[in-house]
């Protein structure tokens, strides 16, 4: 059970732990893409018979430069991001209607919002998942929509019925958390995980023109860091659990 797990000490090697079966997962995405962050970690739990949940809580126009599409419109810029999920998660194996697109309210950068609103939307969708796990980006991060969708979750956390267990992943832009878990990774899982996040073209694009290497090269790297800091692999996903 989930307990056994979370009871083992830390940080926890979740590739070489007896992990649990028949949980439900909800993975909430603050822009689409943050789910592939953490792939090689959701397809442990898939491989161990837990069900996956997918939900996009942000339009993710603002990530599209305008170059990228014709005409360079939000609702153009969305759809397009909208598909390249639905590509990833199928490539992953996860079936259409495990992944949701969910209608938060942004701000003026298009970001999810932190309104009252917001966190009723994420109370109703937790409470038709009933997760045991959640995954989602750390709250202590530099992009605001990381840390408005943490703030929310809290919110609807303190509404749920039951403790919502976290796992709060180490994104490339996280200032600082608590390493309580690794899940460490192999060359051949790094290239299946590159072709997953090259499915997000106008990510991988965007990263090529601002930074000189690719969206896929990006997250390697930093997974790459997260390796050297628990040993034993070429790359590693890193989480904080926190019981909300």
């Amino acid at each position: 059970m989930l307990n056994s797990l979370l009871s083992l000490p830390r940080p926890l090697l979740l590739d070489d732990c007896p992990l649990p079966g028949g949980l439900r997962i909800a993975v909430l995405g603050p822009h689409p893409d943050d789910f592939d962050a953490i792939a090689v970690t959701l397809r442990l739990f898939r491989d161990a018979g837990n069900r996956i949940s997918v939900a996009v809580l942000s339009g993710g126009a603002s990530g599209v430069e305008d170059g990228y599409c014709e005409p360079p419109t939000n609702a153009r810029k969305e759809e397009l991001r909208r598909a390249e999920q639905l590509a990833s998660c199928r490539l992953f194996g996860l079936p259409d209607d495990a992944l949701e697109f969910l209608p938060l309210t942004e701000d003026a950068e298009g970001e999810p919002d932190n309104t009252p609103t917001n966190a009723e939307i994420l109370v109703n969708h937790l409470a038709q998942i009933r997760p045991d796990i959640v995954f989602l980006p750390h709250g202590n991060d530099q992009k605001p929509g990381h840390r408005n969708v943490y703030a929310l979750v809290q919110q609807a956390a303190a509404r749920h019925p039951s403790p919502l267990v976290a796992f709060l992943n180490r994104d490339p832009k996280t200032v600082s958390c608590r390493l309580d878990a690794f899940t460490r990774y192999s060359e051949d899982d790094a290239r299946w995980k590159a072709k997953l996040l090259r499915c997000h073209d106008s990510q991988q694009q965007r990263n090529l023109n601002t930074r000189g290497h690719g969206f896929d090269e990006r997250i390697l790297e930093h997974d790459r860091k997260n390796a050297a800091e628990c040993g034993g692999a070429a790359y590693a996903e890193a989480f904080e659990i926190e019981t909300f």
